[in-house]
Protein backbone atom coordinates (compact mmCIF):
# COMPACT_ATOMS: atom_id res chain seq x y z
CA UNK A 1 0.00 0.00 0.00
CA UNK A 2 0.91 3.56 -0.70
CA UNK A 3 2.33 5.41 2.29
CA UNK A 4 1.00 8.90 0.34
CA UNK A 5 -1.46 10.93 1.73
CA UNK A 6 -4.41 10.69 -0.72
CA UNK A 7 -7.31 8.28 0.96
CA UNK A 8 -10.00 6.72 -1.54
CA UNK A 9 -13.64 7.21 0.11
CA UNK A 10 -17.37 7.34 -0.41
CA UNK A 11 -18.74 10.57 -0.17
CA UNK A 12 -22.22 12.02 -0.33
CA UNK A 13 -22.18 15.09 -2.89
CA UNK A 14 -25.08 16.81 -1.06
CA UNK A 15 -27.79 15.84 1.40
CA UNK A 16 -29.55 13.13 0.40
CA UNK A 17 -27.64 12.13 -2.26
CA UNK A 18 -26.25 8.88 -3.17
CA UNK A 19 -22.65 8.06 -2.79
CA UNK A 20 -19.83 8.41 -4.64
CA UNK A 21 -16.23 7.64 -4.91
CA UNK A 22 -13.88 10.41 -4.12
CA UNK A 23 -10.17 10.79 -3.54
CA UNK A 24 -9.05 13.23 -1.09
CA UNK A 25 -6.04 14.67 0.92
CA UNK A 26 -5.73 13.65 4.45
CA UNK A 27 -2.74 15.88 4.83
CA UNK A 28 0.68 15.31 7.01
CA UNK A 29 0.22 12.12 9.23
CA UNK A 30 0.45 14.16 13.27
CA UNK A 31 2.80 12.80 15.72
CA UNK A 32 0.38 11.39 18.13
CA UNK A 33 -1.79 9.96 15.07
CA UNK A 34 -1.73 6.66 13.95
CA UNK A 35 -3.06 5.56 9.96
CA UNK A 36 -5.48 2.53 9.96
CA UNK A 37 -6.40 1.05 7.12
CA UNK A 38 -9.84 -0.41 7.22
CA UNK A 39 -10.98 -3.24 6.82
CA UNK A 40 -14.73 -3.78 7.96
CA UNK A 41 -16.92 -0.19 8.89
CA UNK A 42 -20.42 -0.63 10.37
CA UNK A 43 -23.34 1.30 9.07
CA UNK A 44 -24.94 3.47 11.81
CA UNK A 45 -28.02 5.29 12.25
CA UNK A 46 -25.93 8.75 12.61
CA UNK A 47 -24.00 8.37 9.54
CA UNK A 48 -27.39 9.12 7.31
CA UNK A 49 -28.31 11.52 9.63
CA UNK A 50 -25.38 13.16 8.83
CA UNK A 51 -25.20 12.27 5.09
CA UNK A 52 -29.18 13.98 4.92
CA UNK A 53 -27.41 17.03 6.94
CA UNK A 54 -30.82 16.30 9.82
CA UNK A 55 -28.11 17.88 12.69
CA UNK A 56 -26.90 20.55 10.29
CA UNK A 57 -23.72 20.14 10.76
CA UNK A 58 -22.38 18.57 7.62
CA UNK A 59 -20.50 20.13 4.78
CA UNK A 60 -20.27 18.47 1.61
CA UNK A 61 -18.88 16.28 0.04
CA UNK A 62 -18.98 13.83 2.66
CA UNK A 63 -17.33 10.67 3.70
CA UNK A 64 -19.23 9.12 6.35
CA UNK A 65 -18.29 5.83 8.49
CA UNK A 66 -17.54 5.77 12.11
CA UNK A 67 -17.33 2.32 13.20
CA UNK A 68 -14.13 1.06 11.72
CA UNK A 69 -11.90 -1.89 11.97
CA UNK A 70 -8.67 -2.46 10.78
CA UNK A 71 -4.63 -2.79 10.75
CA UNK A 72 -2.27 0.01 11.72
CA UNK A 73 -0.24 0.84 8.84
CA UNK A 74 1.53 3.98 9.58
CA UNK A 75 2.81 5.51 13.51
CA UNK A 76 3.12 9.12 14.62
CA UNK A 77 6.37 9.98 16.18
CA UNK A 78 5.02 9.65 19.54
CA UNK A 79 1.91 7.68 18.84
CA UNK A 80 2.29 5.01 22.10
CA UNK A 81 1.24 1.46 22.95
CA UNK A 82 0.86 0.26 19.68
CA UNK A 83 2.29 -1.09 16.41
CA UNK A 84 2.45 -1.71 13.07
CA UNK A 85 -0.14 -4.40 11.60
CA UNK A 86 -2.18 -4.03 15.19
CA UNK A 87 -5.81 -4.46 14.34
CA UNK A 88 -7.68 -2.10 15.92
CA UNK A 89 -11.25 -0.09 16.14
CA UNK A 90 -11.94 3.57 15.45
CA UNK A 91 -15.49 4.09 16.75
CA UNK A 92 -17.47 7.47 17.19
CA UNK A 93 -14.69 9.80 18.35
CA UNK A 94 -10.97 9.89 16.87
CA UNK A 95 -9.10 12.57 19.57
CA UNK A 96 -9.48 15.14 22.40
CA UNK A 97 -7.44 16.97 23.65
CA UNK A 98 -5.85 14.88 26.84
CA UNK A 99 -4.92 17.64 28.99
CA UNK A 100 -8.32 19.17 30.46
CA UNK A 101 -10.45 17.90 33.53
CA UNK A 102 -12.32 14.91 31.30
CA UNK A 103 -9.39 14.00 29.93
CA UNK A 104 -7.33 13.43 32.25
CA UNK A 105 -10.01 12.39 34.77
CA UNK A 106 -10.85 9.36 32.69
CA UNK A 107 -13.67 10.79 30.74
CA UNK A 108 -12.31 11.27 27.32
CA UNK A 109 -15.45 11.24 25.20
CA UNK A 110 -17.06 14.22 27.44
CA UNK A 111 -14.06 16.23 26.60
CA UNK A 112 -15.34 20.02 25.15
CA UNK A 113 -13.01 19.40 21.98
CA UNK A 114 -13.58 15.83 21.66
CA UNK A 115 -13.20 15.15 17.77
CA UNK A 116 -15.68 13.18 16.49
CA UNK A 117 -14.81 11.16 13.85
CA UNK A 118 -17.70 12.38 10.98
CA UNK A 119 -18.40 15.65 12.39
CA UNK A 120 -15.69 18.35 10.21
CA UNK A 121 -13.54 15.50 8.39
CA UNK A 122 -14.25 12.80 6.74
CA UNK A 123 -14.81 9.68 7.78
CA UNK A 124 -14.17 5.52 7.57
CA UNK A 125 -16.40 4.83 4.06
CA UNK A 126 -12.72 4.83 2.84
CA UNK A 127 -9.39 2.88 2.77
CA UNK A 128 -7.92 4.25 5.43
CA UNK A 129 -8.68 6.51 8.59
CA UNK A 130 -6.51 8.01 10.97
CA UNK A 131 -7.00 8.78 14.76
CA UNK A 132 -5.35 9.82 18.14
CA UNK A 133 -3.25 6.60 19.14
CA UNK A 134 -5.78 6.57 22.37
CA UNK A 135 -8.72 6.33 19.99
CA UNK A 136 -7.45 3.34 18.21
CA UNK A 137 -8.91 0.44 20.42
CA UNK A 138 -6.92 -2.89 20.05
CA UNK A 139 -9.08 -5.47 19.11
CA UNK A 140 -8.48 -8.67 21.23
CA UNK A 141 -8.15 -12.33 20.40
CA UNK A 142 -11.69 -13.53 20.33
CA UNK A 143 -13.78 -10.83 18.89
CA UNK A 144 -14.59 -11.45 15.15
CA UNK A 145 -13.09 -8.28 13.43
CA UNK A 146 -15.73 -8.90 10.82
CA UNK A 147 -18.46 -8.58 13.33
CA UNK A 148 -16.89 -5.92 15.49
CA UNK A 149 -17.35 -2.88 14.11
CA UNK A 150 -20.82 -2.03 15.53
CA UNK A 151 -19.08 -2.64 18.96
CA UNK A 152 -17.07 0.94 18.18
CA UNK A 153 -20.34 2.90 18.32
CA UNK A 154 -23.65 1.20 18.96
CA UNK A 155 -22.15 -1.31 21.46
CA UNK A 156 -20.40 1.15 23.84
CA UNK A 157 -22.98 3.91 23.97
CA UNK A 158 -25.30 0.61 25.25
CA UNK A 159 -22.33 -1.07 27.37
CA UNK A 160 -20.77 2.63 29.59
CA UNK A 161 -24.25 3.04 31.48
CA UNK A 162 -23.66 -0.38 32.64
CA UNK A 163 -20.33 0.61 34.17
CA UNK A 164 -20.90 4.21 34.79
CA UNK A 165 -24.72 3.30 37.10
CA UNK A 166 -22.90 0.19 39.09
CA UNK A 167 -25.50 -1.84 37.49
CA UNK A 168 -25.32 -5.37 39.17
CA UNK A 169 -25.31 -8.85 38.57
CA UNK A 170 -28.71 -8.45 40.92
CA UNK A 171 -30.38 -5.92 39.32
CA UNK A 172 -33.66 -6.61 37.59
CA UNK A 173 -33.36 -4.49 34.26
CA UNK A 174 -35.14 -3.41 31.14
CA UNK A 175 -34.29 -2.35 27.52
CA UNK A 176 -36.80 -0.32 25.19
CA UNK A 177 -36.43 -1.27 21.45
CA UNK A 178 -35.16 -4.37 19.89
CA UNK A 179 -33.09 -3.25 17.49
CA UNK A 180 -29.63 -1.95 16.77
CA UNK A 181 -28.48 -0.88 20.16
CA UNK A 182 -31.11 -2.73 22.14
CA UNK A 183 -29.76 -6.05 20.51
CA UNK A 184 -26.71 -6.21 21.70
CA UNK A 185 -28.12 -3.86 25.05
CA UNK A 186 -29.89 -7.77 26.10
CA UNK A 187 -26.84 -9.20 25.29
CA UNK A 188 -24.83 -7.54 27.45
CA UNK A 189 -27.36 -7.45 30.50
CA UNK A 190 -27.70 -11.24 29.96
CA UNK A 191 -23.89 -12.16 30.52
CA UNK A 192 -23.54 -9.21 32.97
CA UNK A 193 -26.12 -11.38 35.31
CA UNK A 194 -29.20 -9.20 35.53
CA UNK A 195 -32.79 -10.56 34.99
CA UNK A 196 -34.10 -8.96 31.96
CA UNK A 197 -37.31 -7.63 30.45
CA UNK A 198 -37.21 -6.39 26.60
CA UNK A 199 -39.63 -3.82 25.86
CA UNK A 200 -40.56 -4.07 21.78
CA UNK A 201 -43.22 -2.53 20.01
CA UNK A 202 -43.98 -5.65 18.04
CA UNK A 203 -45.11 -9.02 19.32
CA UNK A 204 -43.27 -10.28 16.50
CA UNK A 205 -40.09 -9.82 18.22
CA UNK A 206 -41.07 -12.03 21.09
CA UNK A 207 -39.42 -15.27 20.75
CA UNK A 208 -35.83 -13.47 19.35
CA UNK A 209 -35.93 -11.26 22.32
CA UNK A 210 -35.49 -14.37 24.23
CA UNK A 211 -33.35 -15.47 22.19
CA UNK A 212 -30.79 -12.62 22.56
CA UNK A 213 -30.91 -13.45 26.11
CA UNK A 214 -34.22 -11.75 27.56
CA UNK A 215 -35.99 -13.09 30.68
CA UNK A 216 -39.30 -11.61 29.94
CA UNK A 217 -40.43 -9.07 27.32
CA UNK A 218 -43.28 -6.72 27.11
CA UNK A 219 -44.94 -4.88 24.52
CA UNK A 220 -44.44 -1.55 24.95
CA UNK A 221 -47.63 -0.06 23.14
CA UNK A 222 -49.69 -2.96 25.39
CA UNK A 223 -50.87 -0.77 28.64
CA UNK A 224 -51.98 -3.78 30.07
CA UNK A 225 -48.53 -5.42 30.12
CA UNK A 226 -47.27 -1.94 30.97
CA UNK A 227 -49.60 -2.01 34.44
CA UNK A 228 -48.09 -5.30 35.04
CA UNK A 229 -44.06 -4.76 34.75
CA UNK A 230 -45.20 -1.65 37.01
CA UNK A 231 -42.47 -1.31 39.99
CA UNK A 232 -40.19 -4.00 38.83
CA UNK A 233 -37.33 -2.42 37.56
CA UNK A 234 -33.73 -1.43 38.94
CA UNK A 235 -32.42 -0.13 35.75
CA UNK A 236 -34.03 0.84 32.55
CA UNK A 237 -32.49 1.92 29.05
CA UNK A 238 -34.01 3.44 26.34
CA UNK A 239 -32.38 3.09 23.09
CA UNK A 240 -35.63 3.41 20.75
CA UNK A 241 -36.15 7.30 19.51
CA UNK A 242 -39.89 7.38 19.43
CA UNK A 243 -42.64 8.86 21.67
CA UNK A 244 -44.14 6.09 24.64
CA UNK A 245 -46.67 6.76 27.25
CA UNK A 246 -44.07 8.13 29.57
CA UNK A 247 -45.65 7.91 32.99
CA UNK A 248 -46.45 3.75 32.28
CA UNK A 249 -42.78 3.60 31.21
CA UNK A 250 -41.34 5.35 34.70
CA UNK A 251 -43.97 3.53 36.28
CA UNK A 252 -42.01 0.08 35.54
CA UNK A 253 -39.05 1.59 37.88
CA UNK A 254 -38.90 0.23 41.74
CA UNK A 255 -37.88 2.81 44.01
CA UNK A 256 -34.23 4.14 43.21
CA UNK A 257 -34.86 2.89 39.86
CA UNK A 258 -32.99 4.80 36.89
CA UNK A 259 -34.60 5.84 33.69
CA UNK A 260 -31.24 5.86 31.14
CA UNK A 261 -31.59 7.35 27.74
CA UNK A 262 -28.85 6.51 25.19
CA UNK A 263 -31.48 6.73 22.18
CA UNK A 264 -32.40 10.18 20.98
CA UNK A 265 -36.19 10.64 21.35
CA UNK A 266 -37.00 14.08 19.37
CA UNK A 267 -39.59 15.12 21.58
CA UNK A 268 -39.75 16.35 25.10
CA UNK A 269 -40.46 13.66 27.64
CA UNK A 270 -42.66 14.69 30.25
CA UNK A 271 -41.85 13.78 33.77
CA UNK A 272 -43.98 14.22 37.12
CA UNK A 273 -41.35 14.85 39.60
CA UNK A 274 -43.91 14.29 42.35
CA UNK A 275 -43.28 10.51 40.86
CA UNK A 276 -39.47 10.44 41.24
CA UNK A 277 -39.50 12.19 44.70
CA UNK A 278 -41.77 9.74 46.35
CA UNK A 279 -39.60 7.31 44.76
CA UNK A 280 -35.99 8.52 44.57
CA UNK A 281 -35.94 7.44 41.37
CA UNK A 282 -33.20 9.24 38.57
CA UNK A 283 -33.81 9.81 35.09
CA UNK A 284 -30.39 10.43 32.98
CA UNK A 285 -28.55 9.96 29.37
CA UNK A 286 -24.97 9.50 27.77
CA UNK A 287 -23.48 9.61 24.35
CA UNK A 288 -20.75 6.73 23.95
CA UNK A 289 -17.72 5.98 26.10
CA UNK A 290 -14.14 6.32 27.07
CA UNK A 291 -11.03 4.54 25.87
CA UNK A 292 -10.62 2.51 28.85
CA UNK A 293 -14.36 1.55 28.60
CA UNK A 294 -14.34 0.59 24.93
CA UNK A 295 -11.05 -1.16 26.01
CA UNK A 296 -13.25 -3.39 28.81
CA UNK A 297 -16.26 -3.70 26.73
CA UNK A 298 -14.42 -5.70 24.16
CA UNK A 299 -12.62 -7.88 26.72
CA UNK A 300 -16.03 -8.32 27.95
CA UNK A 301 -17.64 -9.51 24.79
CA UNK A 302 -13.97 -11.81 24.33
CA UNK A 303 -14.82 -13.48 27.36
CA UNK A 304 -18.89 -14.02 26.58
CA UNK A 305 -18.40 -14.32 23.25
CA UNK A 306 -20.51 -11.47 22.05
CA UNK A 307 -21.01 -10.00 18.86
CA UNK A 308 -23.61 -8.38 17.36
CA UNK A 309 -25.97 -9.55 14.72
CA UNK A 310 -25.08 -7.92 11.38
CA UNK A 311 -25.78 -8.32 7.86
CA UNK A 312 -22.44 -8.00 5.08
CA UNK A 313 -22.60 -5.92 1.98
CA UNK A 314 -19.44 -5.05 -0.30
CA UNK A 315 -18.35 -1.03 -0.34
CA UNK A 316 -19.20 -1.15 -3.84
CA UNK A 317 -23.05 -1.87 -2.74
CA UNK A 318 -22.69 1.18 -0.76
CA UNK A 319 -26.07 2.84 -1.87
CA UNK A 320 -28.03 -0.61 -1.61
CA UNK A 321 -26.67 -0.95 2.04
CA UNK A 322 -27.87 2.21 3.10
CA UNK A 323 -31.24 2.04 1.65
CA UNK A 324 -31.56 -1.37 3.61
CA UNK A 325 -31.23 0.27 6.32
CA UNK A 326 -33.35 3.38 5.81
CA UNK A 327 -35.91 0.67 4.89
CA UNK A 328 -35.56 -0.62 8.55
CA UNK A 329 -34.70 -3.81 7.30
CA UNK A 330 -31.55 -4.11 8.93
CA UNK A 331 -30.81 -7.35 11.39
CA UNK A 332 -29.53 -5.50 13.28
CA UNK A 333 -26.62 -3.48 11.99
CA UNK A 334 -24.70 -3.61 8.63
CA UNK A 335 -21.23 -3.37 8.08
CA UNK A 336 -19.69 -2.78 5.00
CA UNK A 337 -16.62 -5.14 3.83
CA UNK A 338 -14.11 -2.41 2.46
Amino acid sequence: MASDNTFHGWAAPAAGKPLEQLDFDAGALGDEEVEVEIDYCGICHSDVSMIDNDWGMTTYPFVPGHEAVGRIVRLGSQAKGLQVGQRVGVGWNRGSCMHCHSCIGGNQHLCNDVQPTIIGRHGAFADRIRAHWAWAIPLPDGVDPAAAGPLFCGGITVFAPLVVHNVKPTSRVGVIGIGGLGHMAIRFMSAWGCEVTAFTSSARKHDEARKLGAHHVVVSTDPAELKAAAGTLDFLLVTANVKLDWDAIIGTLAPQGRLHFVGAVPEPVPLTVFTLLLKQMDVSGSPTGSPAVIADMLAFCARHEIVPMVEHYPIARINEALQHLRDGKARYRVVLDM
